[in-house]
């Protein structure tokens, strides 16, 4: 399982836009400056979220960003797998297994798919919503501080 910039960034990008759902579209330029993407990094990350049809692109001067889907209804998993494909042990995984031949008789083997299952049931468990409702918490308090 590898974890990169893409999903930091891409979740971070998806709680954004599940904090404005049913606001209208939200610019790629507003959320790289609210959640420090890089602007180039996150139009890529848009490429492929579009792609996996979780996000879809407005067109136009109040253009922008919306989700497809009720943020409750999307998981971080949804948006990880999008970037990042499907979700397996970077160790233990399948074509690893195919040339090493050892799973069988491997101690290990056992733990990296734990590993990767504990971390699939977390991210298939938290909803944008969710983590929509713990950023606005955030970004409220930053603001109160920020006065």
């Amino acid at each position: 399982m590898r974890l990169t910039a893409k999903s930091e960034y891409g979740v971070l990008a998806a709680i954004d836009l599940a904090c404005n759902y049913g606001a209208g579209p939200v610019s790629a330029r507003e959320i790289a400056e609210r959640r420090g993407i890089p602007p180039r990094f996150l139009e890529q990350l848009f490429v492929a979220l579009r792609r996996a049809e979780l996000v879809s692109a407005v067109r136009g001067a109040k253009g922008g960003f919306v989700l497809t889907r009720d943020p409750n209804e999307v998981t971080v998993l949804d948006v990880v797998e999008a970037l990042e494909g499907p979700l397996a042990s970077s160790v233990c995984d399948q074509t690893r297994e195919e040339t090493c031949g050892k799973s069988a008789t491997c101690a290990a083997a056992p733990v990296w798919a734990k590993a990767t299952s504990a971390l699939r049931d977390v991210f298939a468990s938290t909803s944008l919503a969710s983590l929509a409702g713990t950023q606005d918490t955030f970004d409220k308090r930053q603001s109160a501080l920020d006065r």
